[in-house]
């Protein structure tokens, strides 16, 4: 954690200091111990990227050599093995053209001390892929997850290409997001697991309750990009339903169904993206599942229909994440107590928060043109 020098005194707005006092907040609660976590980090991988937003033009151009928009390019021989959009989910080489390279990201990623699991490629045209790492108590899970950001980026670099963790870089096509696995623990028991809906105990129930009733003011922390509101909308798996399920893939939270022994129960809350801090998300969604089992929040029913076929009057009774930064930024104004209890975030980071997003990000996007402005209304 960042201690002023002068002062000695640990930083106030310090995301890993937040994060240490998450930790100890959860101990001095009673309730649990540890708080693991295990983040799936999605992530593209571009041949090159191109952009620029000044007072004449405005534009962005990616490339890859897998992406479907490049089936009729004149490559000297093209090869094919082009991945359609939607899907890019564990094709094998040739049409997977990145195993090698996300090999090497994993055993980089060994080699400097980050335990992984698995890699393989994601949904998406273009490059899109996805590096799991082993689960682990809340800082040090968020260590690990800058380095895995740093050495993505690298490798990437290193071998002539580019990896963003943009949540929503091409059009049409499936998002990056980042699905944070979570139980609670003490004495070397896990707290989630018990004979409840999923293999669930109550405790699990009451903390999915919470993160579903928070879940709008969460994604000021969790998705804390304006594009990661491109991500979260309907038609592409995305998680924008605050509804539970063993099943469905956009609801967000997911009970895995794979995994029957006690150790393994937990759930999964699908909203947030890579651009988010890890130590501020990691610690928010703590504070927000703790919230749930200290108030004995109901989670409801749960939604074990397909979201996908369900009627309009159905669907107006499931609430949904926020459409836009903003939306989620004024959740947050309005609901954020939880986040103060023993002083892990404190009014001044959230107002600082707040300030710094509306002021840096939401209003400058709000004052430009966009292209597609240009196909609508240029000849109106």
């Amino acid at each position: 954690m960042l201690i002023l020098s002068i002062t000695q005194v640990a930083y106030s707005r310090d995301p890993r200091y937040i994060a240490h006092k998450a930790e100890a907040y959860l101990k001095s609660s009673g309730i649990g111990d540890t708080f693991f976590v295990g983040p799936e980090a999605e992530f593209f991988i571009f041949d090159s990227i191109r952009y620029d937003q000044n007072e004449h033009e405005g534009y962005y151009h990616i490339d890859a050599s897998e992406g479907r928009w490049n089936t009729g390019r004149d490559e000297g021989p093209n090869q094919g093995y082009k991945l359609r959009y939607k899907e890019g989910y564990y094709p094998v080489p040739p049409s997977d053209k990145l195993q090698d390279i996300r090999s090497e990201m994993l055993l980089t990623l060994q080699q400097i001390g980050v335990p992984m699991e698995v890699h393989h490629h994601e949904v998406a045209s273009g490059g899109q892929s996805e590096i799991g790492m082993r689960f682990a108590p809340l800082v040090k899970m968020a260590d690990s997850m800058m380095k895995f950001k740093y050495v993505i980026k690298n490798v990437a670099y290193l071998n002539g290409k580019t990896a963003t963790f943009m949540p929503k870089p091409i059009w049409n096509d499936n998002g990056s997001g980042m699905h944070v696995h979570l139980s609670i623990w003490k004495d070397n028991r896990n707290l989630f697991a018990g004979d409840g809906y999923g293999g669930m105990s109550q405790t699990a129930l009451y903390a999915i309750g919470g993160i579903l009733k928070h879940a709008p003011a969460l994604l000021a922390f969790t998705n804390p990009s304006t594009n990661s509101y491109k991500r979260l909308v309907p038609g592409f798996e995305a998680p924008v339903n605050l509804a539970y399920s063993r099943r469905n893939r956009s609801a967000s939270v997911r009970i895995p169904m794979y995994h029957s022994s006690e150790k393994a129960k937990r759930f999964e809350f699908r909203c947030p993206d890579a651009t988010s801090n890890p130590y501020l998300a990691f610690s928010a969604i703590m504070m927000a599942a703790l919230d749930g089992i200290q108030n004995k929040i109901d989670p409801g029913d749960p939604m074990d229909k397909d979201i996908y076929e369900l009627s309009a009057s159905e669907l107006l009774s499931i609430r949904q994440t926020p459409a836009s930064l903003r939306e989620a930024l004024t959740a947050l104004k309005n609901d954020h107590q939880f986040l103060l209890k023993g002083d892990v975030f404190t009014q001044d980071v959230i107002d600082t928060w707040i300030e710094y997003k509306l002021a840096k990000e939401v209003k400058p996007l709000d004052l430009r043109p966009h292209p597609w402005e240009f196909m609508m209304y240029y000849d109106i």
